[in-house]
């Protein structure tokens, strides 16, 4: 590999606010934000909108994501599928 081009790979936990989860890994990815973890070290902290804990695909439970009707005017326009 060359020198200087790639970004630093370092310990960094990702939080899933959504199901109140965390998990220390590596990553490229960095933050102003910090958070002290169980082993007692401050690593930087991403906070992630989803992850397996909390997709209704590894969860089998659906989340209505609906706003503003879409899918009323959705079958208003295409008519419901009975």
């Amino acid at each position: 590999m060359r020198q200087g081009i790639h970004p630093e790979y370092g310990p960094v936990v990702f939080r899933d606010r959504a199901a109140d989860y965390a998990f220390l890994t590596r990553s490229t990815m960095t933050s102003e934000r910090t958070i002290e973890w169980e082993d007692g070290n401050t690593y930087p902290v991403v906070d992630v909108e989803i992850s397996d804990v909390s997709h209704p695909f590894y969860t089998g439970t659906a989340r209505v994501l609906d706003t503003a009707g879409r899918v009323e005017r959705f079958e208003r326009r295409y008519g419901k599928k009975g």
